[in-house]
């Protein structure tokens, strides 16, 4: 069931080396080829993320407010699809078949970047990019829980994030490459990730197995998992934070702003993010096994109140770079896998994937109010101000949140 290391793992066991290796060990074979397609789908996703913020900023000209409906459509598009797609490989237990669809959709979207030239047009073909996002995260999560043991939830999903990650790594420097090679030609960057997002589908469909079971009931039975007060209560934990957690795309433009570099290096700042989440994604996993899941995620927002503060500080240059972006990756090394191995055990099996998309459906329309929030802060009282508002609500969410996850671990 699980893919194998070398025997010299348990005569090492004091090493880290021995760590690593029982690592790789207890992890599901499903949760490598899981982590294989999201890496190379993300290449492909995190090319077109990494120029589009600049590109629509400063290529187009939107406003903030502007920018920020947008980019809180493009994180919130995500949000009731998960619904539809995690209620959907519950009842009928065909979880490949809806990641590997919500897949498919967001490689059709690629080449669709090059038809559009308008503001709407490029709106609808972001809906649907993460439309397909929406689909597939669900039933792709459940795949990678239903594939480990109960307890190594956390190993799990770490090594499934830093795969994901690697290809968040790769995907801006890609990007990056495309348009040092292309004179700034985006139409290039589009038709790389094209092929990117093909390829991610194809081994989808060629290697990820399906974990069949008792198949689900009604979205009435779905819902009843928030009646269930340790879920209830990660539900409403996630809900209050992500009001307070300010887009990638955002921290990037403050940065910018902050120093006024030169665009064409814009797309390597999601790679200082992306190098912290793939190096801490493993570690933050097995740390939330063994000190607590809601520990590790509450602290992870401590870490994100430091990039806030940063954005405040009299800190310039490079060190406010490094130092923002590898708390930036810490934050998300410490909460994007943390929370689904949180909340993951608390769900049967039947609703395991409908259970998942409340969850992160909850977590995305937060995210949607806080860039719609923030954007609109920044055009009327200025990005300083704007952050401060930031991180006046995290406290308030984070002070809340330890309120309800401390009193028992869910």
């Amino acid at each position: 069931m699980y893919l194998s290391a070398t025997r010299s793992a348990d005569a090492a066991a004091g090493t880290p080396t021995g760590a690593w290796h029982r690592t790789l060990r207890l992890v599901a074979p499903n949760v490598v080829a899981l982590g294989a397609v999201s890496l190379i789908t993300d290449v492909s996703s995190e090319m077109v993320t990494a120029v589009l913020p600049l590109y629509l900023v400063a290529g187009i000209g939107l406003p903030p407010l502007a920018f920020g409906f947008l980019d809180g459509l493009y994180g919130g598009a995500t949000a009731f699809v998960r619904l539809i797609g995690g209620q959907f490989a519950d009842r009928r237990q065909r979880h490949k078949l809806v990641a590997g669809t919500g897949y498919a959709l967001s490689a059709l979207c690629r080449p669709a970047m090059l038809l559009a030239t308008s503001v709407p047009a490029i709106g609808a073909v972001l809906v649907a990019d993460r439309a397909g996002k929406g689909l597939r995260t669900a039933p792709r999560d459940a795949l990678i829980s239903l594939s480990s043991p109960a307890d190594e939830q956390g190993r799990a999903f770490g090594v499934h994030r830093a795969m994901d990650t690697a290809g968040a790594l790769l995907g801006p420097l890609v990007a990056f490459w495309v348009l040092t090679a292309t004179v700034q030609q985006y139409d290039a960057v589009f038709v790389v990730s094209s092929c990117f997002a093909a390829l991610g589908v194809l081994v989808l469909v060629m290697f990820v197995r399906d974990q069949r079971g008792k198949t689900g009931g009604s979205v009435r039975m779905t819902l009843s998992a928030l009646r269930r007060p340790a879920f209830a209560r990660i539900c409403a934990c996630a809900v209050l934070l992500g009001v307070a957690t300010v887009s990638d795309s955002f921290v990037y433009l403050l940065l910018q702003h902050r120093l006024d570099f030169s665009a064409r290096y814009f797309p390597l700042l999601p790679v200082g993010t992306a190098s912290a989440f793939l190096l801490l994604a493993v570690p933050m996993g097995l740390a939330a096994d063994k000190a607590g899941r809601w520990r590790i995620f509450l602290g992870g927002h401590v870490l994100l109140l430091g990039v806030y503060a940063l954005l405040l500080s009299p800190v310039d240059g490079a060190v406010l770079v490094a130092a923002a972006l590898a708390l930036h990756g810490a934050f998300y090394a410490a909460t994007d896998g943390v929370l689904m191995a949180l909340a993951g055990p608390l769900l049967a099996p039947e609703t395991r994937a409908g259970g998942l998309a409340i969850l992160q459906t909850g977590q995305a329309a937060a995210r949607f109010g806080c860039s719609l929030l923030f954007g609109a802060a920044w055009t009327w009282w200025g990005p300083s101000s704007a952050v401060w508002a930031a991180v006046s609500l995290l406290v308030v969410a984070g002070a809340a949140a330890t309120l309800i996850l401390r009193p028992r671990e869910a």
